[in-house]
C-alpha cells in the first residue's frame, strides 16, 4: 500500500470517525434539548395549572362574597317587611280591639276575667284593676261580680289586672300584656300555613 493509499484509508477512517462522533454530539444535544423542552413544558403546565386553579379559587371566593352580600341584603329586605307587616297586623290589631271595647262582649269578658281571678285568689284578698279608658264600667262590674274594682293610674289598652295582696301575685289579663306577648312570639311563617 502506498502512502497515497495510506493517507487516504487514514482520512476515509478519521471522517468516519468524525461523522460518527458528530452524530453521536447532535444525537446526544438533540436528546437532551428535548428533555430540557419536555421538562419546560411540564414545569409551564403545572404553572398553568396552579395559576388557573388560583384563578378558580379567587373566583369562588369572590362568588362566595357576592353572595353573601346578597344574602344579608335580601334578609335585611325581608326582616324589613316582615317588620312593616308586623306593624300593619298589630296596628290592624289595636284598632279591632278598640271597637270590640264597646261592644257588650267585652263588659262579659272583663266580668268573666274577674270571676276567673276570685275564683284563684279563694279568699284571700283581691285587687282587680281596669283600665282608665273603662272607668264607666267600674260600678256595674264591682256589682255583677261582688269584688273590689278599682281603676289604674296607668292605662294598659283594657283587659283586667289583678292582684292577690297576701300572695303577691299578678294576674295580667291587660290587652297592653297580650299584644307584647304576641308581638314577641310573632313569627311569619314562608309557603302558607304551618303543618
Amino acid at each position: 500500500m502506498t502512502i497515497e493509499h495510506k493517507l487516504a484509508h487514514f482520512e476515509e477512517v478519521c471522517t468516519r470517525d468524525a461523522l460518527a462522533k458528530y452524530e453521536k454530539d447532535i444525537s446526544d444535544y438533540t436528546a437532551s434539548q428535548e428533555s430540557l423542552l419536555a421538562e419546560h413544558m411540564e414545569h409551564a403546565k403545572k404553572q398553568a395549572e396552579l395559576k388557573l386553579q388560583a384563578e378558580a379559587e379567587k373566583i369562588r371566593r369572590e362568588t362566595n362574597k357576592k353572595l353573601s352580600v346578597s344574602q344579608i341584603a335580601i334578609k335585611r329586605a325581608y326582616s324589613q317587611k316582615q317588620d312593616e307587616l308586623q306593624g300593619k297586623i298589630f296596628s290592624e290589631l289595636r284598632d279591632r280591639l278598640a271597637r270590640f271595647m264597646e261592644t257588650s262582649q267585652y263588659e262579659t269578658m272583663l266580668e268573666a276575667q274577674i270571676r276567673k281571678a276570685k275564683e284563684f285568689a279563694g279568699k284571700e284578698e283581691l285587687h282587680v284593676y281596669i283600665d282608665p279608658a273603662d272607668e264607666q264600667k267600674k260600678q256595674l262590674l264591682a256589682l255583677r261580680t261582688q269584688c273590689d274594682i278599682r281603676v289604674s293610674q296607668y292605662p294598659f289598652l283594657g283587659g283586667t289586672r289583678a292582684v292577690i295582696i297576701s300572695k303577691n301575685v299578678l294576674i295580667d289579663n291587660s290587652f297592653e300584656t297580650k299584644l307584647k306577648e304576641a308581638g314577641e312570639n310573632f313569627q311569619f311563617v314562608l309557603g302558607g300555613k304551618e303543618s
